[in-house]
C-alpha cells in the first residue's frame, strides 16, 4: 500500500471519527431540547393556563394548592405575580400562536394592570391590591422599585406580542414615574422604597437592624435591568438607553463583589450592608441582609449578558468575564457535587477564605436559573474544566427527580432531596408562579436548537 493511499485512509478515519462526536451531541441536544419543550408546554403552562386567569373578578389567581387547586380564602393580588402571569402569556402567545388563550389571558391581565394597579391619583403601581383590585394600603403602605420593574417588564412583553400600542404607552408611563420618583441622580440606580405619594423613603434611625427598609439592594437593581432590557427590544429612546447602560455598569462593577458574588443591600451611596464583623449569632440574625445568594449570582451572570446583547455590545469582554467569575463562584462554593443543584446561600465568615454553606436547601427559582445560566456558558466556555455543560445535564436531571411534579405539574417550591415536606406545599402564591421557569427552559430551548 503506497504512502499516499495510507495518508488518505488515515485523513478519512480521522474526519469520520471528529464528526461523530458532533452528531452524537447534536443528537443529545436536540432529545434535551425535546424534553424541555414538553415539560414547558404540558407539565408547566398548560397546568397554570387557563386555570390560573380570573376571568369574573381580573387579572390571575395567586394562591393554589398542592395539587393545583384554588385555594379557599382570600386570593389577594401583587403587582410582581400579576406581571409576572402577564410575561408568561404574552411570551406563550408568541410562543404558540395556535393557542388562543394565551393572547386573550394576556390582554386580560394587562387591562388589570392598568384599570386597578395603576395609581391613576399619584401614579406607579400599587404593591398589593385584593382580588377584585382595591388598594391593600394598610398592608403594603410602600410601593416598590422591584414592583414597579416588573410591571414594565410585562407591558413591554405584551406590546411585543400583541403590538397593542396601550400596553407600551403603559411600560413608557411607568419608566418615566421610576426616573421622576425612585431614581437617584447623585449616586445612580434606584430606590427601592417609595411612598404612595411618591417620595423615596429615608431610613428611620430607630428602623430595627433586621429591616431592610430605605436601602437600595442587589435585587431590585438586577430586575430593573432585566425590565429595561426587555423595555428597550420594543422602545429606543436615548433616556431608556443611559437608564440601561447605568444599571448594567452598576450591577457589574459595584454591586458584585470582586470575590464574584452580588452584594445584597447598600446604603444610598452604596456603601455595602455588612455584619461580617460581627459574631455569628449576629450575622446569622441578620442573614437576610447579609449573604452568598448563588441563585441571584447565576441569573445575574446571564442578565448582564443579555443586557449588554440588547445594546449592542455584543460579547462584551467586560461583562463575560464578570459573568463567568460569578458562575465559577457558584460552582466552587455553591453547587451539590453529588445531585447537582444549587444551594441557596452561603456566607464569609471574618477570617475565611471560602464562603459557608448555611442554607443547603434548593430553591426552585434558583434552579431555573441555574440550569439557564449553566447552558449559556457552556457555549463561550465549551472546553472549561468547569464543564458547564456536564453540569447543564446533570442539573436538569435534578430537576427531573427532585423539582418537577410530574403528577399534578408544575415544580415543588424547592428540591424534595433537601425538603421532601415541599411534595405537599403550595405550588401558587404571591412569590411563586411560573415565571423562572418559563424564562429558563424556553431560553434553554433556543440555545440547544442553535446548536444543532
Amino acid at each position: 500500500m503506497s504512502k499516499k493511499l495510507i495518508a488518505s485512509l488515515f485523513l478519512f478515519v480521522m474526519l469520520f471519527s471528529c464528526k461523530e462526536p458532533i452528531k452524537e451531541k447534536e443528537s443529545f441536544n436536540a432529545t434535551i431540547a425535546n424534553e424541555l419543550e414538553n415539560s414547558l408546554r404540558q407539565n408547566l403552562l398548560e397546568t397554570w393556563y387557563p386555570k390560573a386567569v380570573d376571568w369574573d373578578s381580573g387579572g390571575y389567581y395567586s394562591n393554589f394548592t398542592h395539587d393545583f387547586q384554588l385555594k379557599e380564602g382570600r386570593q389577594d393580588k401583587m403587582i410582581v405575580t400579576q406581571s409576572r402571569h402577564l410575561w408568561s402569556n404574552s411570551k406563550a402567545t408568541v410562543k404558540y400562536p395556535d393557542v388562543a388563550h394565551y393572547r386573550e389571558a394576556a390582554q386580560h391581565g394587562f387591562k388589570f394592570l392598568r384599570d386597578k394597579m395603576w395609581d391613576k391619583e399619584n401614579g406607579g403601581f400599587f404593591q398589593m391590591v385584593d382580588r377584585s383590585g382595591n388598594p391593600l394600603l394598610e398592608r403594603e403602605g410602600l410601593k416598590t422599585a422591584y414592583g414597579n420593574s416588573f410591571g414594565i417588564y410585562s407591558l413591554a412583553a405584551y406590546f411585543g406580542a400583541t403590538g397593542d400600542s396601550a400596553g407600551l404607552e403603559l411600560a413608557v408611563k411607568a419608566f418615566h414615574w421610576l426616573e421622576e420618583h425612585s431614581h437617584d441622580p447623585v449616586y445612580k440606580g434606584y430606590f427601592q422604597h417609595i411612598d404612595q405619594k411618591g417620595s423615596p423613603i429615608v431610613r428611620p434611625a430607630d428602623t430595627p437592624s433586621t429591616s431592610d427598609l430605605g436601602y437600595k439592594d442587589q435585587n431590585s437593581s438586577i430586575h430593573l435591568l432585566e425590565a429595561l432590557t426587555e423595555l428597550y427590544q420594543v422602545w429606543k429612546d436615548p433616556l431608556l438607553k443611559e437608564r440601561l447602560e447605568e444599571m448594567l455598569l452598576l450591577v457589574r462593577d459595584t454591586i458584585t463583589h470582586e470575590k464574584g458574588y452580588l452584594v445584597l443591600f447598600f446604603q444610598p451611596d452604596w456603601t455595602p450592608v455588612s455584619f461580617q464583623e460581627e459574631d455569628r449569632e449576629t450575622i446569622l440574625k441578620h442573614k437576610n441582609l447579609d449573604h452568598v445568594s448563588y441563585g441571584h449570582d447565576v441569573e445575574t451572570a446571564f442578565l448582564m449578558l443579555e443586557s449588554a446583547h440588547a445594546l449592542g455590545w455584543g460579547d462584551d469582554e467586560a461583562t463575560l468575564k464578570k459573568g463567568k467569575k460569578m458562575m465559577d463562584h457558584a460552582i466552587k462554593f455553591g453547587w451539590d457535587n453529588d445531585l447537582g443543584g444549587f444551594y441557596d446561600e452561603g456566607y464569609y465568615f471574618k477570617g475565611d477564605l471560602e464562603p459557608e454553606v448555611i442554607k443547603d436547601s434548593k430553591n426552585w427559582w434558583a434552579q431555573a436559573e441555574g440550569m439557564n445560566a449553566l447552558l449559556v456558558f457552556s457555549t463561550y466556555y465549551p472546553e472549561d474544566p468547569n464543564d458547564y455543560f456536564g453540569k447543564f445535564q446533570k442539573h436538569w436531571q435534578y430537576i427531573k427527580d427532585y423539582l418537577i411534579d410530574h403528577e399534578h405539574g408544575d415544580w415543588y417550591s424547592g428540591g424534595l432531596d433537601k425538603q421532601p415536606q415541599l411534595k405537599t406545599a403550595d405550588k401558587g402564591h404571591i412569590w411563586k408562579a411560573n415565571y423562572h421557569q418559563f424564562r429558563a427552559m424556553n431560553h434553554s430551548i433556543k440555545v440547544l436548537n442553535q446548536q444543532h
